[in-house]
Parts: structure tokens; sequence; C-alpha cells
């Protein structure tokens, strides 16, 4: 499994369980709550780019939880599937704040994620919120053909 993918996996991870019981964010970072065997055999790229998603949702968490908000459509953001929230939060983040990684990415890394963690339509909900996220985020685009 590539590192960016294990990286993610990671974060969401940390993510959902600072959502399920609440920790201090240095223990998230440490991987205090990850089997020692694992947390050993981790190496430095895997583990840093993972704290950078971790502590970049969580400080900026009020950000990326009203950009989710404004793009549920008929669903409201407290009875939102607790992975689904990870999953959004972590995306959301990468969208906003790391243009240099690619929006088709993220979002494909979500879907896979999803579909190995989350509910049977999982996938299918967080690609929808975050499509509407990218869209937003990169503003109108020009109809192919158009004049410039």
């Amino acid at each position: 499994m590539a590192s960016r993918r294990k990286g993610r996996i990671l974060a969401f991870q940390a993510l959902y369980s600072w959502d399920v019981t609440p920790s201090a964010l240095e223990e998230l970072l440490s991987f205090s709550w990850l089997e020692t065997e694992k947390r050993d055999a981790l190496d430095g790229n895997t583990a840093e780019f993972s704290r950078l998603l971790i502590q970049g949702t969580i400080e900026n968490i009020g950000a990326v939880d009203d950009i989710i908000r404004a793009h549920l459509k008929n669903w409201d953001f407290s009875r939102l599937n607790r992975v689904d929230l990870a999953l959004l939060r972590m995306s959301a983040y990468t969208l906003i704040y790391q243009n240099d990684v690619s929006p088709s990415i993220v979002i494909d890394e979500a879907i896979g994620i999803s579909r190995e963690f989350g509910t049977d339509d999982s996938y299918r909900f967080i690609n929808g919120v975050l499509d509407s996220i990218r869209r937003t985020l990169q503003g109108p685009q020009p109809l192919e053909g158009a004049p410039k």
C-alpha cells in the first residue's frame, strides 16, 4: 500500500477516534492509540503525512465543518455517520488547504477508504459531498469550446 494511502487511513482513524472519544492532539499525533507493532513499523514519511492531515484538520475544524454543512443536501450534520464524517473532514481539509494535491486524488482516495471502512452507500455519499465542495472551491468552469 502506498505511503500516502496509509497516511490517509491513519489520519482518518485518528479523526474518527477524536470524534468518538476526544483525545489530546499530542496523543493522536504520537499514534499512542495504534497497536505497538503497527506503530513500530510505521515509516517516517507516512507518519509525517498523517500528522499533517490530523493536525491541519483539527486546527481548522470550524472551517472544515462549515464547508461540509454547506454541501449537505437534505441531511443534518448531526446525523452523519462518524466514519463518513471523519473521511469528509480529512478530505475537505485537503481540498481547502492543500492546493498541491489534485482534487480527483483526494476524492478517489476518500471513496476507496469509504468502501473499506464505511457502509455500502458511504462511497456515493462521500463522492457527492466532496465533488460539490470541489466545484465550489474551483469556481465556475467555462464550457468546453466556449469563447474565452
